[in-house]
């Protein structure tokens, strides 16, 4: 996750926010009191509020946390290791935990405060992850542009740079916040929480997040959402859910992609599932072509389920 992964400390995170958690809580937890304000969260002054709305919604903007210890990791002396540099590095681990500990609870702090947004304005989210080149932007652009048509649908787009698949969004008649996380190699909930309240309102409708392509970090980040959904293609190999464990854990869908090169490709959908429900027994899974459509129907199948079972657990809460 961050603290070890290689994000660069001059990136957005939720360190960004540790400095004033508990304004920022008491900010958002007005935003669930009160919908009507949703663009101007912000009192006058804050730099948040000043950011620009400019073409193709590029959101890179976020202040720089103002240190982070963990990337200073201990170098290995080229002369062997002895105890007392055992002990440094058993002791310079150990810090690096706490600060990963850190770092995802004031990240979980604020996802639930997302979440509590979402609910209250009857969104259904959906986190979208893969590896790059799995297809996701692709897939997407075919479910809104299917799904607008019955329901308010919007799109939070994270990448390192650029503003291309958030402008592929909105080409489909469909509102979409880019984020560009530079050097950072997931989304958080504090990324989230903003970039929300610069989409149109959605209420009742559906809020898909298309995370950075990675199937390392993203899948330990919650973002608030409902369910995580995992993308993989069948030109990635089957033995992909093995190969990163913690994604397919996390995620509740697993969609395998680009089912109509299976003729082209010596790929095993038996073995991929198998290896799938190994990591994680209770993983659903949907086979479809983001290319020609086939099998979108259960894919929008599903995303109903999941609706109607939001709202029953609300619905369960409120009795």
């Amino acid at each position: 996750m961050c603290a070890v992964c290689g994000c660069h400390e001059e990136t957005p995170s939720t360190k960004r926010a540790e400095a004033n958690d508990m304004e920022s809580h008491e900010r958002y937890g007005d935003r669930v009191q009160d919908k009507s304000d949703r663009h101007s969260a912000y009192p006058p002054g804050d730099r948040r509020s000043a950011s620009s709305d400019h073409a193709g919604h590029s959101y890179d903007s976020y202040p720089r946390s103002a240190n982070d210890q963990a990337h200073n990791r201990q170098a290995l002396p080229s002369g062997g290791i002895g105890p007392a540099d055992l002990a440094a590095l058993r002791i310079s681990r150990k810090g690096i935990v706490e600060i990963e500990r850190d770092i995802l609870g004031k990240n979980n702090g604020i996802a639930a405060v997302n979440r509590a947004l979402f609910v209250a304005d009857d969104l259904l989210v959906l986190n979208l992850l893969s590896s790059p080149g799995a297809g996701k932007t692709t897939l997407l652009v075919r479910a809104v542009s299917d799904l607008k048509r019955s329901r308010r649908v919007g799109v939070i787009e994270g990448d390192q740079q650029t503003s291309n698949d958030a402008e592929r969004i909105q080409a489909a008649g469909v509102p979409a916040v880019q984020i560009n996380t530079g050097k950072n190699c997931h989304l958080d909930a504090a990324m989230i929480g903003e970039a929300y309240r610069r989409l149109p309102m959605i209420s009742g409708g559906i809020l898909f997040i298309e995370n950075v392509g990675n199937l390392i970090c993203p899948a330990a980040f919650d973002l608030g959402e409902a369910c995580k959904i995992v993308v993989f293609s069948i030109t990635e190999g089957e033995d992909k859910p093995i190969k990163y464990p913690d994604m397919f854990a996390a995620s509740s869908l697993m969609v395998i992609n680009k089912i109509d090169l299976g003729s082209l490709l010596e790929f095993d959908l038996g073995k991929a599932i198998e290896y799938a429900r190994r990591v994680n027994p209770k993983i659903e899974v949907l086979v479809v072509s983001a290319r020609t459509g086939e099998g979108f129907g259960a894919l929008y199948a599903w995303i109903d389920k999941q609706a109607r079972r939001q709202r029953r657990a609300l619905e369960d809460t409120r009795r």
